[in-house]
């Protein structure tokens, strides 16, 4: 048996967990924070055989889209004493999934 857990966006976890569940997948949801932006996201956590682990990973690629953001950036000027900054907008890629499959040693449902 395989622990898989998903950090995927908040945008996208519910639609996620609702595509896994069609799929007969048990999932627990949990909120989390963090990454560069320390921006909302969702842990989704997945109990499956092994031979299963693909198909979860495929629902969850096909379901958490990247998307474009844009940041401002903080930019010290040039020559300043003292940590004066400006900021600049930058595009960045957020969005996505990190998936981690990790051996399960014992389950049990209670």
């Amino acid at each position: 048996m395989k622990l898989i857990l998903a950090i995927v966006s908040n945008d996208d976890g519910n639609l996620v967990m609702r595509e896994l569940n069609k799929a007969r997948f048990s999932v627990t949801k949990m909120a989390s924070t963090g990454g560069f932006l320390r921006a909302g996201n969702t842990t989704l956590l997945i109990g499956t055989d092994e031979e299963k682990v693909q198909e979860v990973v495929d629902i969850i690629g096909k379901h958490c889209m990247k998307r474009k953001q844009i940041v401002f950036t903080p930019e010290p000027f040039i020559g300043a004493v003292g940590g004066n900054y400006t900021s600049y907008p930058e595009e960045i890629e957020t969005g996505g999934a990190t998936i981690f499959v990790v051996d399960v040693e014992r389950f049990e449902k209670v």
